[in-house]
């Protein structure tokens, strides 16, 4: 070596401690100077965007989904589309590049805020209900509020330009986010849903044309407390008949998981915080599949109270919050392994979550856990997505 140093192979791995005790016996030699192990360093990835430092669930709290430890190995692809069935997108800097051009499924103009039905301009004109169009809805001054610009902040949480100096990051650097627009002024039907998750994955859809981009991904955060409906069950199945996987917001009533996240097949999603504690509003029970950070979650957003203005970042809490960092472990998962199918998919990322802390709310306990099988880990869900390929069967499981 340079310096005058040495290297000397073995002919075989040994573990860490064996390579320790051989070189304390060299060293122990009066005619050398020093010996020690060597090793293997790695990329040590991290965005350099300045409100990188306050998206915990990237990074390094007990809850947290090891995101950094996955960019070692991948950091997304742009072969890997993204449905977000929302209430749409802003066109923010910090998101803009990753953006196609998706499609309005709002039908009902009254609601829709845009002056019409389903049309092919998918942006968030915003969802502010007065108190004459909450009692509209459903009789009651339950909707009222400000606009939301909900779709906009769950996409940046899976797929924010990364290292461009401004604002935060995504979970994926590299991915293409479809905005399906499905939620305008109180929600939105579950015929508009039904039809936006089919057209998201390229299936057809009456009055619509086909979409180019089909989707292997479809996030889905919203929900109803009602039990999964024949026909949310039958869109979800064709869904995953397609190749794509759908990620489920659990639902923030504090109840048990209802529509969507209900539904087989879906993978629902509950949220903790940093300690890796279930959130008070999470729902929870046997149907939960995971926990996800879901708990002062900053994202791309914009600062209108009603109609839109300045573009710019919002710390947001919920299960809808929780559902992204799935979506985007996923994304990273089929970048390493575009052959993988729904089924191991879900597999894989269930058999690597991280156990909750002991005396969490969410651990174990003898009659189950209200969470899930444990904590999202985006990065040991790569190295499983990464095994699967070197194993060349797209992990499919094979045997006789």
């Amino acid at each position: 070596m340079s310096g005058g140093a040495h290297v000397a192979t073995l002919g075989s791995p040994i573990s860490d401690a064996a390579a320790t005790t051989i070189a304390e016996r060299l060293q122990a030699q009066p005619e050398v100077e020093y010996a020690e192990p060597d090793y293997r360093l790695h990329r040590q990835l991290a965005p350099t965007d300045p409100l990188y430092a306050q998206q915990w669930g990237y990074r390094d709290a007990t809850g947290a989904a090891r995101f950094e430890t996955a960019w070692e190995t991948a950091t997304g692809s742009a072969e890997v589309v993204i449905a977000v069935a929302d209430t749409g997108y802003r066109p923010h800097p910090d998101l803009a590049a990753h953006l196609l051009p998706g499609y309005d499924f709002v039908s009902n103009p009254l609601f829709s805020n845009d002056g019409d039905g389903r049309d092919a301009d998918a942006s968030d004109p915003g969802d502010w209900v007065t108190a004459e169009e909450s009692r509209q809805c459903d009789g009651t001054d339950l909707w009222v509020g400000n606009s939301s610009w909900h779709g906009t902040h769950v996409a940046g949480t899976i797929g924010a330009v990364a290292n461009n100096e401004i604002g935060g990051a995504g979970g994926l650097w590299h991915t293409r986010i479809l905005p399906v627009r499905v939620l305008g002024k109180c929600g939105g039907p579950a015929s508009d849903i039904i039809d936006a998750m089919r057209w998201a994955v390229g299936l057809p859809v009456p009055g619509v044309p086909d979409n180019p981009h089909p989707a292997k991904i479809v996030n889905v955060s919203l929900g109803t407390s009602q039990p999964c409906s024949h026909a949310m069950q039958a869109a979800i199945d064709d869904v995953i008949v397609r190749g794509a996987s759908v990620v489920a917001a659990a639902g923030n009533s504090g109840a048990e998981v209802g529509e969507p996240a209900s539904c087989r097949g879906a993978i629902a999603v509950a949220a903790i915080d940093e300690k890796g504690e279930k959130a008070p509003f999470s729902n929870a029970g046997a149907r939960i599949d995971l926990g996800a950070p879901g708990v002062g979650i900053v994202s791309t957003a914009n600062a209108g109270l009603t109609v839109p203005a300045e573009d710019n970042y919002k710390r947001y809490n919920g299960t809808s919050m929780a559902a992204p960092h799935v979506s985007a472990a996923i994304g990273l998962m089929l970048a390493v392994d575009p052959k993988l199918t729904p089924e191991s998919i879900r597999e894989k990322l269930v058999g690597a979550v991280r156990r909750y802390p002991d005396g969490s709310t969410c651990a174990k306990t003898e009659t189950g856990t209200l969470c899930g099988a444990g904590m999202l880990d985006a990065a040991a869900a790569v190295e499983a997505a990464r095994a699967a390929s070197m194993a060349g069967n797209g992990g499919r499981a094979s045997g006789g």
